[in-house]
C-alpha cells in the first residue's frame, strides 16, 4: 500500500510546517487528492489514522478534496469534455492531462500558543 509511504511524507511535511510555527498541535490538514493520482482517498485516510499517532496531528481532522481530470490540447490549450477523444476537435493535436493527477497539501490549521 504505497499510500501509507505517502501519508507518512505528508505527516513529515506537516510536523516541518508545525515545528516552523511553534504550533502545539494541527487542528485540520487539508489535501487535494487527483482522481488520476493513483491514490485511493479511502486508504490515506485509514494510513493517516494509523501513523498520526504519537505526532503534533494525532487529534487533527483530515479532510481530503477529490480533484477531477481535466485534459486539454497541447497546441491550442482547449480543454476536452469529460468522456471526450483525446484529440482536439479543433486542431487534431493530441491532449495532456492538465490537472487531476496531484497529490497536494493545501492547508493547514495550527493551534498555536
Amino acid at each position: 500500500m504505497h499510500e501509507m509511504s505517502i501519508v507518512q511524507a505528508l505527516l513529515d511535511r506537516v510536523e516541518a510546517e508545525a515545528e516552523a510555527h511553534a504550533a502545539s498541535a494541527v487542528v485540520v490538514v487539508r489535501v487535494a487528492i487527483g482522481t488520476q493520482s493513483g491514490v485511493e482517498p479511502d486508504l490515506v485516510r485509514s494510513a493517516f489514522d494509523l501513523a498520526r499517532a504519537g505526532t503534533r496531528c494525532a487529534e487533527a481532522e483530515l479532510v481530503i478534496r477529490s480533484v477531477e481530470a481535466v485534459w486539454a490540447c497541447v497546441a491550442c490549450a482547449r480543454p476536452l469534455a469529460a468522456g471526450e477523444r483525446l484529440r482536439c476537435p479543433r486542431c487534431g493535436a493530441p491532449a495532456r492531462l492538465a490537472s487531476g493527477d496531484e497529490i497536494l497539501l493545501e492547508r493547514l490549521e495550527l493551534e498555536v500558543a
